[in-house]
């Protein structure tokens, strides 16, 4: 199974459509381990264009601190569960954690419009 989370310096990027990179970890889900990771350059952020970007690359899951609800419908119409409020901690850790039925969400930390400039280059 493949996850995508995005990463901005190797942590998870608490605003979605503004990460630098994304993370795809393939996993076992059965021995809940981490077999392979790539870091991949984000597309630029134009509303929609991220959700089949990430399906096309096999992603079954989004691990995500703040999504958008008109992201989170693009997710489910192409096949990918998405899970929001995910600490902005390193993305091997939250992965494992996710894997090990220990990963402790908030609330989705994307509560403003897509237009309001938050990035996660601050």
């Amino acid at each position: 199974m493949k996850i995508a989370i995005p990463t901005y310096d190797g942590k998870l990027c608490p605003h979605f459509g503004h990460c630098e990179k994304f993370a795809f970890v393939e996993v076992d889900k059965a021995n809940k381990k981490i077999i392979s990771s790539e870091s991949v350059d984000a597309p630029e952020h134009v509303p929609g264009a991220i959700p089949p970007w990430v399906a096309q690359r096999g992603a079954k899951l989004v691990l995500a601190g703040g999504m958008g609800a008109r992201a989170i419908e693009l997710f489910d119409a192409a096949g990918v569960q998405v899970v929001s409020g995910c600490p902005a901690i390193d993305f091997k850790a939250l992965v494992q954690l996710w894997l090990d039925g220990s990963l402790e969400t908030g609330e989705n930390a994307c509560n403003h419009d897509e237009t309001d400039g938050h990035s996660c280059s601050h």
